[in-house]
């Protein structure tokens, strides 16, 4: 199985391609504290269909382009700014 992971579309300016943000959370060794880390995937989008706000999951494939190693392979939850 290939390592897949949950994020929102943060940018879809880009043809055939969107910007995902993934975050999780961290615990701090010495304070033991919680703080929260994000990451920008470039995924590829072969027809343009999500847009900013959506929750989607995103799965490791093989080198796209430079940038691209990621598709988008399902919607999870659609954005509350581009509801039609």
């Amino acid at each position: 199985m290939k390592r897949q992971l949950q994020g929102v579309v943060v940018s879809d300016k880009m043809q055939k391609t969107a910007v995902v943000s993934v975050s999780y959370q961290r615990k701090d060794s010495k304070y033991l504290k919680y703080y929260t880390v994000s990451r920008k995937f470039k995924a590829h989008d072969e027809n343009n269909e999500h847009k900013i706000g959506d929750e989607v999951l995103i799965e490791a494939t093989r080198p796209i382009s430079r940038d691209k190693r990621w598709t988008i392979v399902g919607l999870i939850k659609k954005g509350t700014n581009n509801l039609e």
